[in-house]
Formats: C-alpha cells, structure tokens, sequence
C-alpha cells in the first residue's frame, strides 16, 4: 500500500512560543521532533519550553489577570471572542485534517468529522453568556440584608493537554476559562501540539487581549513547573491517572484547584436480551475509531457466559473485515497508533493476555504489506478473568476482551472491579434494564447500546478515573469561585 508522503505544514511559527499576545523566541535551542505516525518520519520541529520559558508565560496570564482587561469585560463581551474564535476554527478544518493523523493516527475523514464539536464547544459557551446565572440573589440566613451569590474566575489556568485528541480537549478547556474571565497557559503535548499552535494562531487572528492565552510546548519534566507555580491558580489535565496523581498531590499542597480526567478501563454489560451480532458491530466499531486511543473506550465487554462465544465470534468476525493503513485513504477504516512507543505497549499487553491465558480470537500482530508506520490489527480476547491485567489496566490500543459472567448482578460486579469508572454502557432491549442496571454501574458516563460519552452534557469519571467534569454547565463550574455577598440593603444599581 502507498503511504502519503507529507506535505507543508500549516503552521506559521513552529519554532516560537506564542507568550503576552506575540510569538517570542525560546530560551534555547532545544526542539521537539514530531514524528508522523503514518511515515515514522520527522513531520516538523518546535520550540522545546525550558522553565524560563513557562515561567514567562505564567508571568504573561497572571499579569493579563491581575491588571488587563478580560477578567473586567462583561460575560457578553468575552462571548463574542467565543464566536470568533469558532468561526476562525471551522477555517482551519483542513489544515487539522492534515496535522491531526500524523501526529496521532486519527483518519483524516474522521478528523474533519470530529470538529464540528470543536466548534460547537466554542458557540455553546458563547451562548452561555446569556443565561447562566453568574450572578445571583440569595436570602441572608440572618434575616434582614441583601445577599448574592457572585461566581468570579478562579484566576490563572493552566491547561495541560494530551495528544489523542488535542483540538477537541483544548476547546473544551479553554472556551469555558475564557468565559469565565480566566487567563490560560496552555500547555501542549511533545507528540502533537499543531492544535495548541493553530489556536495561537487564532488568538492572534481575532485580538484576543495580551497574556490572556499563552502557548507552549514541553516535555513532562518541564511541565511540572506549571503545575508548581504559585502564579497558577488552576491546573486542569487530561491525561494519564499516574500523571493526574503527581499533579494532585503539588496542587494539594499548596491548596490550589485542579480538574483531572484520567484513565479509563469502561465497561459494556451486555445483558442475556442483547441482539448480539449488533452489539459486536457497535462495539468494534467504536473501537477502530483513533485505533483505540481513546479514555473512554469500551474495552471490557461482559456477556452472559452462555453467549460467550457468539460476541467473541461476532467481534472476530468484524475485525476481520477492517481495513488498516493510510488515514488519508478512503478506503481505510482504522490508522496507525501515535508513535512506536505506544505501539510497544499495545505489543506488550497482547503479549501479556497470552501469557495469562486469554484466548486470541482475532488480530494480535501487525498488518501484513505495511513496513512504515505504527500500525497494529484490532485485537480480540476472549474467556478473560476480570483480575488479569489486560482487563484492569489501561491499553489505549484497539484491544477488546470478553468476560464471562454468571448473571446480571456478576455482571454489574464486573464492571465495578476497576479502580477506574470513567465510561460504561448497557446493551439490552428493555430500555428500563438499561436504567436500573446503569443506575448500578460506578461509571461518570453510562450510555445505552452504544458508546455515548457526551461532552456536551458533561464528561468525566468516578473513582481514579479523574475529579469534576468537563463541557456542559459541569464544564464551567470549575473555572469559577463563589463569593458571597452580604449588604445591608439592595443595591439601587442592581439588576
């Protein structure tokens, strides 16, 4: 197979950090290689942050907080930057259909697809402006007054993003820190950080006030400077539930906020009514989508032990059928993994499944006729004992296992031995089972014969699968504090 050979970049300074509402120059000469998943070729270069340069962005935010204008503009004024930036955004769909999938093996169509929430996100918060009550009347517990509840920014964000799905996750913190009132240092992952340069580019492109976004891209040493600098009132992070520790345990200490979504290892309860060939269908499906580099994935699929075979037959079968190669061929229905590292890893847990004793039903190696590239086959599992580390540890590959289960309440115990709960889903005919079995998963999502994860209503997980929520109303509460407020009469200015 023809692999597409890498074009220009569309990015206009790759090389500069963009820091105080200008692109400046690195402390230094150190870059970051990004690798294209498709070729294993260097793509492009960037500035690799040192802590002066975090430093300097965290200086830029704190000071576009404490003294510029954006935290003192009406929610109004702050929703109309929103909609520019949207607007911006869906003119650089393409240049994200070309950066996204080789940075992340994401297929190019998919891609295009997948930012229509990007810029959903971007208007949503905008039209929150009007009706989200900022600020709100509330009776004194003391009788006689006038009190109100005012939700002000928390102050200086900083915004740590992975590189699975770097666009999106950005719009989903940044969008709600901004109408807040917050400032943000966004800080970029060293495997892709197009998306956090091209929204650089468009804070430039519609006037956002100095300092109130500031671009960087570092490696994980450097980036806990952000995390432990004073300056920074908030830390929100996406990403492993190992790094989400790390980053808990600095905040806590100096009693700073943070929101973290994590790992995730989501249960599919398949009950004994399930049409089983359709579950196999949504389930491997779901799966070829980011070759399985996905928190939310749905990995650990509990079936009734007597229909076993039949879902591990289906899933096998499915797979079978799926097309790897090129992101930007057609044709093609599941890419490559993000880099060889990540690879090794999915190689490994294939590794380790066998060597507990799974049973490898289709896939667990790599695709024949293509020598370039991080591609692996989907995977499939079955007769897997819930305590074997392929199904309590994270892949973040297209891997499936099938567990067994006795009954429904077997089943709903499955699901719940995890120290994760970030996703789930219920497969059944009786939307009622549906209800009342979801009602008993231990899950921040639980969607109904499908993966039905929603950032629009709000994402994230139980357990260490992460603390508070993303999008939705959920989604902006974290970037606000509650003052109260006490007078002694109304005020005749008051709305």
């Amino acid at each position: 197979m023809d692999i597409t050979t890498a074009g220009a970049v569309p990015l206009d300074r790759p090389d500069e950090f963009y820091i105080g509402g200008r692109w400046v120059a690195p402390t230094s000469s150190d870059t970051i290689d990004v690798v294209d998943s498709v070729t294993e070729q260097v793509y492009f270069s960037v500035a690799e942050a040192r802590n002066a340069d975090i430093a300097a962005a965290v200086g830029a935010a704190r000071a576009a907080f404490d003294d510029g204008p954006w935290p003192r503009m009406t929610h109004g004024q702050r929703a109309e930057y929103l909609r520019a930036i949207s607007s911006a955004v869906e003119d650089r769909v393409e240049d994200v259909a070309q950066i996204w999938p080789r940075e992340s093996g994401i297929l190019a169509g998919a891609a295009r697809a997948a930012m229509g929430e990007v810029t959903g996100a971007y208007s949503y918060y905008a039209e929150l402006a009007a009706s989200f009550p900022f600020e709100e009347p509330a009776t004194p517990s003391g009788g006689g007054g006038y009190g109100t509840i005012v939700r002000e920014p928390v102050g200086v964000v900083g915004a740590i993003i992975p590189w699975n799905v770097p666009m999106t996750l950005i719009a989903y913190k940044l969008a709600p820190a901004l109408l807040a009132g917050c400032t943000v240092v966004l800080k970029a992952s060293p495997e892709a950080p197009g998306a956090a340069l091209i929204m650089a580019e468009i804070a430039e492109q519609v006037g956002l006030p100095a300092g109130v976004l500031n671009v960087v891209t570092a490696d994980r040493e450097v980036s806990e400077t952000l995390v432990r600098d004073p300056r920074v009132d908030k830390i929100t992070f996406t990403g492993s539930t190992a790094a989400g520790k790390a980053i808990a345990g600095i905040m806590t200490e100096r009693v700073g906020r943070f929101t973290l979504e994590l790992g995730g290892k989501s249960a599919a309860v398949v009950l004994d009514d399930a049409d089983i060939a359709e579950a196999a269908r949504v389930l491997a499906g779901a799966e070829c989508f980011l070759t399985g580099q996905i928190c939310g994935s749905l990995t650990r699929i509990i079936v009734p032990r007597h229909r076993h075979d039949e879902m591990v037959e289906g899933l096998a079968e499915v797979f079978s059928q799926v097309t790897v190669g090129d992101p930007f061929d057609p044709a093609v229905q599941m890419g490559p993994l993000a880099t060889e590292r990540q690879r090794e890893r999915v190689e490994g847990y294939v590794d380790i499944g066998l060597s507990e004793g799974a049973t490898l039903a289709a896939g667990g190696g790599r695709p024949a006729g293509l020598d370039r590239g991080w591609f692996v086959q989907p995977t499939v599992f079955g007769n897997v004992d819930n305590s074997w580390r392929i199904a309590q540890e994270e892949i973040f590959g297209p891997v499936l296992t099938v567990i067994p289960a006795k009954d429904e309440q077997d089943a709903i115990r499955i699901a719940n031995d995890s120290i994760y709960g970030l996703n789930a889903s219920v497969f059944t005919r009786d939307v009622d089972k549906a209800l009342a079995v979801g009602r008993q998963l231990r899950a921040g999502t639980v969607g109904h014969n499908d993966n039905r994860a929603d950032f629009g209503i709000g994402f994230g997980g139980f357990k260490q699968s992460g603390i508070g929520r993303e999008g939705g109303v959920a989604g902006l509460l974290p970037y606000l504090e509650n003052k109260t407020m006490v007078l002694e009469e109304k005020p005749g200015g008051s709305a």
